[in-house]
C-alpha cells in the first residue's frame, strides 16, 4: 500500500476522488478493522490489498492452484467470504490491459479478506474489488512473493484508483 500511495503521489494524474489508504488489523479475527474503517469512510468504491494462495508447487493439482508466482498480481473474483462485484472486476481487468499490468483471476476457495467489510459494510454498499499478491506458504515463517508480481500489484493500485472516473459504472 505504501509503494502504491507513492506512485500515485508521482503520477500525473491523481484521484478524481477524495481516495483513504487504510492499513487494518485483526482481519484473521472478524475482520474488525476494516468493519471500523469502512463504517467510518463510508467508501462509493473500495479495494482490498492482500495476499494469496500461489500453490503452484510440484505433484499439486491446477484445481488446487489458485495463483502462480509470476504469473501477475491476482484480481479477486471472489473468496468464501465476498464475490466481488462484476463491474470491479470487469473494471480492474480492463485497466490491466490497457496499461500492459500482468495479471491473473484469483479464486480463494477457502479464506476469506477485508474485501467482505469493504463491500457490505456501508450503507449501500461499496463497489469493492481486491488486489492480491500470490503468495507461497501464507501464515507461515517463510512466505514467498514474485518481485514482479509485487510490482504489478503497486502498478495495478495507484492506475485503479486514478482511472475510476473513466469507467461506465452502471448496471
Amino acid at each position: 500500500l505504501i509503494e502504491s500511495l507513492r506512485a500515485l503521489k508521482k503520477s500525473r494524474r491523481k484521484p478524481a476522488y477524495d481516495f483513504y489508504g487504510v492499513f487494518t488489523v485483526q482481519e484473521e479475527v472478524g475482520l474488525r478493522g476494516a468493519h471500523a474503517s469502512t463504517l467510518e469512510i463510508q467508501p462509493d468504491f473500495s479495494f482490498g490489498l492482500d495476499t494469496t494462495i500461489a500453490y503452484d508447487v510440484p505433484d499439486s493439482k491446477p484445481q488446487e492452484q489458485c495463483t502462480r508466482l509470476g504469473g501477475g498480481v491476482g484480481i479477486k473474483i471472489m473468496d468464501s467470504s465476498v464475490i466481488c462485484d462484476y463491474r470491479m472486476v470487469e473494471f480492474m481487468k480492463s485497466v490491466a490491459t490497457a496499461k500492459k499490468i500482468r495479471w491473473q483471476p484469483e479464486i480463494l476457495r477457502a479464506g476469506g479478506t477485508d474485501t467482505a467489510s469493504l463491500q457490505k459494510m456501508t450503507a449501500g454498499g461499496s463497489i469493492a474489488g481486491a488486489i492480491s499478491l500470490p503468495t507461497r506458504h501464507i501464515h507461515q515463517v517463510i512466505e514467498m512473493c514474485h518481485k514482479q508480481d509485487i510490482a504489478h500489484a503497486i502498478k495495478l493500485m495507484a492506475a485503479c484508483v486514478c482511472e475510476l472516473d473513466k469507467h461506465e459504472w452502471a448496471f
